[in-house]
């Protein structure tokens, strides 16, 4: 009897589920074309790194934080900026270390923080691989009119401003 009362349950709550997921599938839709948009330009953006610098995306967005900060960063804020843990980045600021695009040291003001700074010969190699970053996305998206990114831009900041909305109104 248990079983059976499971079940009309079950069968009510897919009732109200089919209502309600009609009233959701622009919004699933939306999310799904956002993240295959984003996984297929990040495929290929990974493949022309590696293939092109040897090189991968998450050591070219340390660089390109970096690029912003002329004299450096407190180390402490690059995993902030690029919304990782310092344990995912640890490994990735060593490599960058080790191969001279970037130098590490400690504060003159605080000696327990330490300032990550770009080189002179990392700034080069961030130039040159920002550029061909540029011209990769362009080639990726060159079928799509300008007047159609711009619109498309002003639409995506509109739905990154309600997200934030709702984020922050669900967090209060």
């Amino acid at each position: 009897m248990d079983l059976m009362a499971g079940k009309e349950i079950a069968l009510i709550d897919k009732e109200n589920m089919a209502e309600d997921d009609t009233d959701n599938r622009a919004q699933v839709r939306v999310w799904l074309r956002l993240l295959a948009c984003t996984s297929l330009i990040g495929a290929e953006l990974r493949r022309q790194f590696r293939e092109e610098f040897d090189f991968t995306m998450p050591r070219f967005d340390v660089l390109a934080q970096l690029d912003r900060e002329p004299v450096g960063l407190v180390l402490g804020e690059l995993p902030k900026r690029l919304m990782v843990t310092a344990g995912n980045l640890t490994p990735i600021v060593d490599r960058l270390v080790e191969d001279g695009f970037i130098t590490r040291s400690p504060s003159p003001l605080d000696r327990r923080v330490q300032i990550v700074c770009m080189t002179s010969a990392g700034r080069k190699a961030f130039r040159r691989m920002a550029k061909k970053h540029g011209l990769w996305l362009a080639s990726l998206l060159a079928e799509v009119p300008k007047g159609r990114l711009d619109g498309l831009v002003k639409e995506l900041d509109d739905l990154k401003n309600a997200v934030k909305r709702a984020t922050e109104q669900a967090r209060a």
